[in-house]
């Protein structure tokens, strides 16, 4: 019997309308594996789903909604296996997916390989990989053969740098877990590889709501936090500032957007829970690279 080099988690809430496809895929995927499905306390029959699918995967239900970010965290301290794949439970990899991932992390030293995420139905590329915008947003990037970091929804990474870059920002809850380990991986010196092979087809906006209140009140925390933790200081603080002078100039506007980005409070929302997990994002800061490190990621990223 191979012994398995990956752990494949899965973090689901809700999902048993998708769940199967995600489990059928995993179970062909022709690269042996550990498979673990992190359940955040659903209540809609993904534990009976979970428990009758053939595949037999291993559960860890949590009881209450963690996030994929804190389900991520938590499923961390299990992972047994050199490599740790990160799969949303509304993407289906191709059979070769993971096989693919380990290859590429056999021929190279990085620190994780980025998937080719297709978008369903159409099968168009919809991320390749991230990139770092000007303004520190991280941002899918369809068809790229260099990237800066992963898609959280197919990735695989190697365990123990995981572990020794800080692990899983569990308070993330979601968005930007991805780009913020990808952030710390550069700034130790490690880099991510796109590896175009890697196939996953991905319902997007299936296991969350792009565009709700919610979804953008994550966005923007966790990108003014993945600021103040990766970015060189200069940056940190513009894009604080500019976030907070927005806000304050939206009640003089005459039009404003209609979108949840531009509601004064869920920017106000935005602004609290920034100042309050500045303190640990600058202890984060203190050991995840130096100023040197920040600049040199910055200038070889941002604007790409």
């Amino acid at each position: 019997m191979t012994t398995a080099r990956s752990t494949v988690v899965v973090v689901t809430w809700r999902g048993a309308r998708h769940l199967t496809a995600c489990l059928d895929a995993l179970a062909a995927q022709r690269s042996p594996h550990r498979a673990l499905v992190v359940d955040n306390g659903s209540t809609d029959g993904t534990a009976e789903l979970l428990a009758a699918h053939p595949s037999a995967p291993e559960v860890l239900r949590l009881p209450v909604n963690a996030g994929y970010a804190g389900a991520m965290a938590v499923a961390l301290h299990r992972v047994r296996t050199p490599f740790m794949a990160w799969l949303n439970d509304d993407a289906a990899p191709d059979p070769g997916w993971l096989g693919a991932l380990e290859a590429a992390l056999d021929r190279d030293p990085a620190a994780a390989a980025a998937s080719s995420v297709l978008r369903a139905p159409n099968g168009r590329v919809q991320s390749s990989g991230v990139r770092l915008t000007a303004d520190g947003h991280g941002a899918d990037v369809p068809g790229a053969t260099e990237v800066f970091g992963f898609c959280g929804g197919a990735a695989l990474l190697r365990t123990e740098v995981l572990r020794a870059a800080g692990g899983v920002p569990a308070h993330y809850f979601c968005y930007y877990e991805d780009t913020d380990t990808a952030w710390r991986f550069r700034l130790a010196g490690r880099s991510v590889v796109a590896v175009p092979d890697a196939t996953a087809v991905h319902l997007h906006g299936a296991s969350s709501a792009p565009g709700s209140a919610p979804f953008h009140r994550w966005n923007e925390r966790n990108r003014l936090l993945t600021l103040l933790r990766c970015a060189p200081a200069r940056v940190a603080a513009r894009e604080l500032a500019r976030f907070a002078a927005i806000t304050a100039a939206l009640p003089l506007r005459r039009a404003v957007p209609d979108a949840a980005n531009f509601r004064v409070p869920l920017r106000l929302r935005v602004l609290a829970e920034v100042l309050r997990g500045l303190p640990a994002a600058l202890r984060v800061r203190r050991t995840a690279g130096d100023a040197r490190a920040r600049a040199r990621v910055w200038r070889d990223w941002a604007g790409r």
